[in-house]
C-alpha cells in the first residue's frame, strides 16, 4: 500500500456516511502510526489485547476514544475499565458482572455492546438469543449500576461469499431490532450496531451499521511479530 494512513483514512471515511462511526482497528500498530491517523483529526481507535491497549494509552494523548473489540477475559477487566470509552464485545454475564464491579471502583459507567455469534465459524464468540434473554432478565444484570449497554457487535464469517455474510449482518440487525422493541424500547442510548470490517463494511452500512471497525485498509496489514 503505497499511500499515507492520513490519505487510506481520508479515502476510507469519504465512503462512509454521515451518522456511521469509523473505529481504526489499530491493533498490533505502533504508536507512530496511530498518531498519523490522530494528527489528521481522527479519535476513535480499536485495540483486542489489554496489555497492548493498557500501555497504549499510557502514551497516547487523552482524548482518543479507545474500543476494546477483542474477546475480553475476565482477569483483564481490571486493566481496561480505568480509561476505555467502549467494550464492543461482551459475550457472557460473568465479564458483564466484571466491568460492572471495575466500573464501580473507579467511579465510572462503562458502555458496553452485547455481542453475538452470527457467523457460520466455530472459532467466532458471541450470545445467541436465549443467553441473551438469560443475561437481561437475570437479577445480576438488573442490579448493575456502572455498566450501560448502548447496542449489539457481531463478526461475519470470513468468506468471499459476499451473500452470506449479508445474511449474517441482517441477522445482527434484527437481534438489534428485538432487543430494542422488547428489553430497551425506553433507552434511547440502545442505538448501536456495530459490524463490518474492512473487507465488507460497506455491505454491513447498507444492513444498518451504526459503527464499523476497519484497520487494513486505514494501516496496512497487521505487524504480527513487532514491537508495537
Amino acid at each position: 500500500m503505497n499511500n499515507t494512513i492520513a490519505e487510506n483514512l481520508k479515502a476510507v471515511k469519504a465512503t462512509i456516511p454521515e451518522g456511521v462511526k469509523l473505529v481504526a482497528v489499530s491493533k498490533t500498530k505502533s504508536n507512530s502510526e496511530i498518531m498519523e491517523a490522530y494528527n489528521v483529526g481522527h479519535r476513535c481507535f480499536g485495540e483486542n489485547k489489554a496489555q497492548e491497549l493498557e500501555r497504549k494509552t499510557g502514551e497516547l494523548p487523552k482524548d482518543i476514544d479507545w474500543h476494546f473489540i477483542g474477546h475480553l477475559q475476565t482477569n483483564k477487566v481490571k486493566n481496561i475499565v480505568p480509561f476505555v470509552a467502549m467494550i464492543e464485545g461482551v459475550d457472557r454475564l460473568r465479564v458483564l458482572k466484571e466491568i460492572n464491579k471495575q466500573a464501580a471502583r473507579h467511579e465510572r459507567v462503562v458502555k458496553c455492546l452485547l455481542q453475538f455469534h452470527i457467523a457460520e465459524e466455530d472459532t467466532k464468540f458471541g450470545l445467541d438469543r436465549e443467553e441473551v434473554k438469560e443475561l437481561l432478565l437475570s437479577e445480576d444484570y438488573k442490579a448493575m449500576q456502572n455498566v450501560h449497554i448502548v447496542g449489539v457487535m457481531g463478526m461475519a464469517t470470513f468468506t468471499e461469499d459476499m451473500d452470506q455474510v449479508r445474511r449474517e449482518f441482517k441477522f445482527l440487525k434484527s437481534i438489534f431490532d428485538w432487543l430494542k422493541k422488547d428489553y430497551f424500547a425506553d433507552q434511547p442510548d440502545f442505538k448501536e450496531v456495530s459490524m463490518g470490517m474492512s473487507g465488507d463494511y460497506p455491505i454491513a452500512i447498507e444492513e444498518g451499521a451504526t459503527m464499523v471497525r476497519v484497520g487494513s485498509l486505514i494501516f496496512g496489514e497487521r505487524n504480527y511479530g513487532k514491537n508495537v
